[in-house]
């Protein structure tokens, strides 16, 4: 791959930092590094940004790269919808676990090693759920997908728009605060499958009579 040698060796020529480059191609630094170190690629949009900006064509900027840089895209969008589809399965199957170890207490009244198994299950599925969710999250930063518009437009093919206040407002939130806000996600989750568990043994009671 040769296009990350060529914006790094550009944007040192025209003594741009990676932060410079970030805020003019309406990206983080972080993806800037991405793309230097060829861990992800330009896309379209950014393309003629730095085409524009470096005052070089498109073409000698890609090169021969096009195809890898479109094998690695579509690789990653085929694995957000894999990770999607896991998501959505793995919350639903911690759910049920979480409310079949509730019911194991309340409702007949288990205790100590009865519940074990079915309290590590229900860990393991929730870690697995967490793994998926980093993954997911780890491909989002490396293609720059600050909002769900942007992550839905990747899921769909269609090339991001990233120059929206909003997604500018996204890339502006300071390392630590995303950090905070997604342990606090976490924490909202843990609660909300909790609840779920304990109002789904109620209604299991119910229907037990």
């Amino acid at each position: 791959m040769e296009i990350g040698g060529r914006i790094r060796e550009l944007r040192a020529a025209h003594a741009m930092s990676q932060d410079d480059l970030a805020a003019r191609v309406y990206v983080s630094r972080q993806t800037i590094s991405s793309w230097e170190n060829n861990k992800t690629y330009p896309d379209v949009q950014s393309l003629l940004l730095l085409s524009e900006i470096f005052g070089a064509s498109v073409d000698s900027l890609i090169k021969g790269d096009v195809e890898a840089m479109n094998e690695t895209i579509e690789r990653d969008v085929v694995i957000i919808r894999r990770l999607g589809a896991a998501m959505i399965a793995l919350a639903a199957c911690t759910v049920a676990a979480a409310i079949w170890a509730v019911a194991q207490v309340e409702i007949w009244g288990w205790k100590g090693v009865q519940v074990v198994p079915t309290l590590l299950l229900t860990l393991v599925l929730w870690a697995c759920l967490m793994f998926c969710s980093h993954w997911a999250e780890r491909i989002k930063r490396d293609h720059d997908l600050a909002t769900y518009r942007e992550v839905l437009d990747f899921w769909n093919g269609v090339e991001p728009n990233r120059d929206t206040e909003r997604g500018r407002r996204e890339r502006a939130i300071p390392g630590w605060m995303r950090a905070v806000r997604s342990v606090g996600m976490v924490v909202l989750a843990a609660a909300v499958g909790y609840l779920c568990a304990r109002y789904g043994v109620q209604l299991l009671q119910g229907l037990l009579g």
